[in-house]
């Protein structure tokens, strides 16, 4: 098959990952991959070193940009339409809020233009563009536009359940379009163990002690996710136990702004600041640590999540979107969010009981092995492709 992916932008991030996995899987098959994609613009760090050598072609639209800027749109929507045309796909397959409506309609206005019913348009839900937390006339806009664009969407893929449930209460496509495939995870270094001298390092660079018990988040330094509920359960965390240590790793707008909290609230040597971390010491980062806290707000699914579990660290997660797809009381605590009381309580849990720390940790590492392969998600997507072809 002849296929082309869209995304908006190869920033460091979960669906650029899940994109990347996809791409490289299907030209390992035996498929003619490309990618288009804008430029990695953002302090998330960027992905493009990861697209070389990996079997699939990769066309950067300097004008494919995340914020909503008319000139820029118009220019990216005729240079997809472009590349479209000149490629002639049998699959577009669309990622991300911005490039998903550019990259459907010129998909969908192309069809039939060089064989009957091609090419076919796909559109991977990694989360969506509306939620409870923005104002309710910007949700109601952006409902409209998805719902608009979904009539140019032959089938869509779901990186969690959750996401087909709240796209199909809205109205957003048809209930036989769906289907969930789990965002891929590259495994072999999460599933691989690290030495004590390894673990030892990483703790010394960020001044940790040996015996601390860490308490790490893995989320970009942005709004809606959910660092000050973290700094705030903190407070009365710290007070009560001496050797609990918070890790945050990634960067973002808000860095500046959490450091001056963290300092403020007298808690810089309990709450270390890694910076931005390339994806290959991730698995480091949560295998030096020992509960993974995500407080996020709003995910598709929380790739950290899974990860942890991986890793054989429980994961305390905010009840939103798909975590409960993954976390539950056998591989670790869910809460309600912005609880911070039942944060609280979650932590202290599992900061005391090492003994539960680690049959979540094992429990979790099985439950998530095989939903979370590359082959399982690349399989899933297959079939689609074939299905839809046939």
């Amino acid at each position: 098959m002849k296929i082309i992916h869209i995304i908006t932008r190869l920033i460091l991030g979960g669906a650029q990952e899940n994109t990347l996995i996809t791409c490289k899987l299907l030209a390992q098959r035996g498929h003619d991959v490309t990618l288009i994609t804008g430029p990695a613009i953002g302090p998330e760090g960027e992905l493009f070193e990861q697209t070389k050598n990996q079997g699939y072609k990769v066309i950067v639209i300097d004008r494919l940009r995340r914020a909503i800027n008319p000139y820029n749109d118009i220019v990216s929507y005729f240079q997809i339409k472009k590349h479209l045309r000149q490629l002639q796909p049998d699959i577009v397959h669309t990622h991300s809020a911005k490039a998903g409506i550019l990259g459907r309609f010129a998909g969908h206005i192309l069809k039939g233009q060089w064989s009957k019913n091609l090419p076919v348009v796909i559109h991977t839900i990694h989360g969506l563009a509306f939620h409870p937390y923005q104002s309710q006339w910007l949700s109601k806009f952006y409902i409209a536009v998805e719902k608009f664009a979904a009539k140019q969407t032959d089938f869509f893929i779901s990186v969690a359940d959750a996401m087909t449930s709240q796209a199909k209460a809205v109205g957003i496509g048809r209930p036989e379009q769906f289907v969930t495939a789990y965002s891929a995870i590259e495994e072999g270094d999460f599933l691989k163990p690290i030495s004590e001298e390894q673990k030892s390092q990483f703790r010394q660079k960020y001044v940790i002690a040996e015996d601390a018990v860490v308490l790490v988040t893995i989320a970009r330094l942005f709004m809606l996710k959910g660092h000050d509920f973290i700094i705030e359960s903190a407070k009365e965390l710290s007070k009560r136990f001496e050797n609990c240590v918070w890790l945050f790793v990634g960067d973002g707008n808000l860095a500046d702004q959490y450091k001056q909290q963290v300092s403020k609230s007298g808690l810089t040597e309990r709450i270390k600041f890694t910076g931005l971390l390339p994806p290959s010491e991730i698995p480091l980062a949560i295998k030096s640590s020992d509960i993974l806290v995500h407080c996020s707000l709003r995910e598709g699914l929380a790739r950290t999540l899974p990860q942890a579990m991986l890793c054989g660290k429980p994961a305390i997660s905010f009840d939103v979107d798909g975590a409960r797809e993954v976390v539950n009381k056998n591989t670790g605590r869910l809460i309600e969010p912005k609880n911070v009381e039942q944060l609280i309580r979650a932590c202290a849990e599992l900061i005391q009981d090492e003994h539960l720390r680690k049959q979540l940790g094992e429990y979790g590492r099985e439950s998530v092995k095989t939903k979370f392969a590359p082959n399982t998600m690349v399989d899933t997507i297959e079939e689609v492709y074939q299905k839809l072809l046939e």
